[in-house]
């Protein structure tokens, strides 16, 4: 009888590796799959993991496929990537929102191709080294949090519909990054086991997006002009370089002296105005998301109150949800900080995804 077999997301990096190690000490047969979505290179830290778009990623995972035994191929996805995650990426910033690319390429590159691939390769499942997990019930299967609270990834794959949940598995799920490096040392990738992380966006090495947008938008310097900073009141604070080279709750790089730190608190595009505000005008009991996903649920219970993240490294908020529609309101029990547009908004029950969706 023919073993298991699972498709392999590979990113020559220390988190698929391991999870190639792990699925084979369980007896599964591996295809390793790297997608090559964008060409990188970085000019800093060439000691950090590159990411999953950069040539040397590539090499390194048929490298290691090869060393373990299984096959492995490159799939170009590059010119999907540009129409649907940078195309989205500039339009965003172009409109004073803040994307966030990784969850739009989960959902709309990553996972549609793999799951395109399984089916090529006959595999029964696609396995990926995000650290999070994945649960089913009542029919329903939603993603669950990592058990490393530092790592945990669950936040960036909110918009994973049913039939991708029901044909993935996260190996490193139940470990934390601590007890990945030390599998991988034991294992003899000392090397490895070692290497640094990068956090950065994989088409902006540098994590400098205002740089992105003025080498990748005709006449990005001629059409946004500087404006104004403005106050509540209206009243001219001074100029500012073209609103897309800011963001919601920016303080840092304002390059105004006001006596006394101001953030940015809202985006006018239309009049190219930035108004900026103390930390306490930043702050906002409500919100809205658009394009909601849902996960544990079909749809969200009467009276329902849960946990929400509204960025990444955020802490979590309780707060109380309202459906109407396919759009969510949150009433957070307390005010929270620099509510950003374009963003993602995700809400938990404990541990477990309840639904996603983009800020208003």
């Amino acid at each position: 009888m023919r073993k298991k077999r699972i498709l392999l997301a590979m990113s020559g990096g220390i988190d698929s590796t391991v999870s190639a190690l792990l699925l084979l000490q369980q007896g599964y047969e591996l295809i390793g799959i790297t997608l090559r979505t964008y060409d990188s290179t970085s000019t800093k830290d060439t000691e950090k993991e590159k990411g999953c778009c950069s040539a040397d990623s590539l090499f390194e995972a048929k490298k290691m496929a090869d060393k373990l035994g299984f096959q492995h191929h490159i799939v170009d996805v590059r010119e999907q990537f540009n129409d649907i995650v940078i195309n989205n990426f500039i339009a965003e910033y172009l409109h004073g929102r803040t994307p966030n690319p990784c969850i739009l390429c989960n959902s709309h590159i990553k996972w549609k191709a793999l799951l395109q691939l399984a089916y090529q390769y006959d595999c029964e499942m696609i396995a990926t080294g995000h650290y999070a997990r994945i649960k089913q019930v009542n029919n329903r299967f939603f993603i669950q949090k990592g058990q490393d609270t530092i790592k945990d990834q669950s936040y960036f794959l909110w918009a994973l519909s049913q039939e991708e949940l029901a044909h993935t598995i996260f190996p490193l799920g139940h470990l934390t990054k601590t007890e990945v490096r030390k599998i991988a040392y034991d294992l003899g990738y000392e090397k490895l086991s070692q290497k640094k992380e990068s956090q950065e966006i994989c088409f902006i090495p540098d994590n400098d997006y205002r740089h992105f947008l003025s080498t990748h938008v005709k006449d990005f310097k001629e059409i946004y002009k500087e404006g104004h900073f403005i106050d509540k009141e209206g009243n001219s604070l001074g100029k500012h370089r073209g609103y897309p080279h800011y963001t919601i709750g920016q303080r840092k790089g304002l390059q105004v002296a006001f006596g006394k730190p101001k953030y940015v608190c809202a985006i006018d595009i239309e009049k190219n105005t930035l108004t900026l505000g103390d930390k306490e005008d930043l702050l906002s009991s409500q919100l809205k998301i658009k394009e909601v996903n849902f996960h544990k649920y079909d749809s969200i219970p009467a009276n329902f109150q849960a946990e929400v993240k509204i960025r990444y490294h955020d802490k979590g908020h309780l707060a109380t949800i309202v459906q109407e529609n396919n759009e969510l309101t949150i009433h957070c029990s307390q005010p929270v900080e620099a509510v950003t547009p374009g963003q993602s908004a995700v809400i938990y029950e404990n541990d477990d995804v309840i639904a996603g969706g983009f800020i208003l």
